[in-house]
């Protein structure tokens, strides 16, 4: 979204780009203040995908139509996780990805209110509705609607327990090893995202620690992976920017287990502390 924003910015459209409070949530008297007459979209994130924190699109939406603008959402982190009613969260335009809920990569859909106006990206067939000129990938398609019916089926009693995972991952870590605290809201987010941060430890090390003892974490967004910039999300919490750089993702999933949480809990204050260890030697040498 970020980049997408940008990139109408280079190309002449007015754009506002609206702070967050320190748990990740955006107030919507921000919106309320900056938003005008003119403004023609509101796009937030329904989950982000770095804290699992979950917006309030459903006020946001009301404040856009107020003003005549259009709402998208992107639900890429919360559909197949969470209950997603467009209806509900009276948004405009919803976008998913099927990998999030098990499907096929690069499978995803923009759900369209009918009669919301579309000039399409790509032109030339009138496929999809003369939305998107190409030949559609009919396996994928019917993979990620597979997919969706059967995370629709299982959402509720998997959101309890990979919750309750998560909390057990969380509660584990904060106890066994100091200098520890998980970032962005506690209550309204997603069931399956942990983002922590381990004081006087740099996260690219311990990823690669953890990695190294076959525990796969992250220090963002997997569209991030790579980089050691800092996390965007984090600094626009406005966390210290030491904090940016010591947290780690932690995401579970429909195949995650206790035994593999317990595990984690069990590894981290060993490596945490090695970690520690050198850098007090390097700072002493």
């Amino acid at each position: 979204m970020l980049n997408t924003f940008k990139a109408l910015a280079r190309r002449g459209w007015k754009t506002t780009l609206l702070p967050v409070d320190q748990s990740g949530v955006l107030d919507a008297n921000r919106l309320s203040d900056a938003i005008a007459d003119d403004t023609a979209l509101v796009s937030v994130m329904h989950a982000n995908n770095e804290i699992g924190t979950i917006q309030p699109i459903a006020e946001l939406a009301a404040i856009a139509h107020a003003h005549g603008a259009l709402m998208h959402t992107d639900a890429v982190q919360s559909a197949g996780k969470i209950p997603v009613d467009v209806r509900a969260l009276g948004v405009d335009l919803l976008s998913l990805s099927a990998h999030k809920f098990n499907g096929p990569k690069g499978a995803g859909a923009l759900w369209v209110k009918r009669g919301t106006r579309m000039q399409p990206i790509l032109t030339g067939g009138k496929h999809e509705r003369s939305r998107r000129a190409g030949t559609e990938n009919v396996p994928a398609i019917v993979g990620l609607g597979v997919a969706a019916g059967e995370a629709r089926t299982k959402m509720a009693g998997e959101a309890v327990r990979v919750g309750a995972l998560r909390d057990r991952l969380e509660a584990g870590i904060l106890r066994a090893v100091s200098g520890t605290a998980v970032n962005g809201a506690r209550d309204a987010r997603v069931p399956n995202t942990s983002n922590i941060s381990f004081d006087r430890v740099e996260a690219e090390s311990l990823l690669i620690a953890l990695d190294l003892d076959g525990i796969a974490v992250s220090t963002g967004s997997a569209c991030s992976s790579g980089t050691l910039e800092p996390s965007h999300v984090l600094r626009a919490m406005g966390l210290a920017a030491r904090r940016t750089q010591n947290s780690l993702r932690f995401s579970l999933g429909m195949f995650s287990t206790e035994a593999e949480v317990d595990r984690v809990i069990e590894v981290l204050p060993r490596l945490v502390e090695k970690l520690r260890g050198l850098t007090r030697n390097t700072v002493s040498a």
